[in-house]
């Protein structure tokens, strides 16, 4: 069985929301994660920034096709370490649940 690993930077809630949502996808509009977890701009950019510092989200700016002006799109995506760092958490998540039958 793989590791499983209890992780206090995951583990706050709008963060764990954040890896949850991005974690079955490649990438995620910023603008919509944000409407997604209900947060402001600020609170999402704080918590990007917390996990960005630690190898486990990265973003990209890039222009996108459904926008008539030349603002750019911020994607976010789980890196490598961080879809390893959230199953594991999930993992011990899971084992201090217990059995759910």
């Amino acid at each position: 069985m793989r590791e499983s690993r209890f992780d206090e930077l995951i583990h706050a809630p709008v963060r764990l929301r954040i890896c949850g949502l991005l974690r079955p996808v490649d990438r995620l509009d910023f603008a919509v994660l944000r409407d997604t977890l209900g947060v402001s701009d600020a609170t999402l950019s704080k918590h990007v920034k917390t996990l960005n510092s630690v190898g486990y989200v990265a973003s990209s700016k890039a222009a996108s096709l459904e926008r008539l002006d030349a603002r750019r799109v911020t994607w976010l995506s789980l890196t490598p370490e961080g879809r390893s760092a959230f199953d594991a958490h999930v993992r011990a998540l899971q084992e201090i649940a217990g059995p759910t039958e």
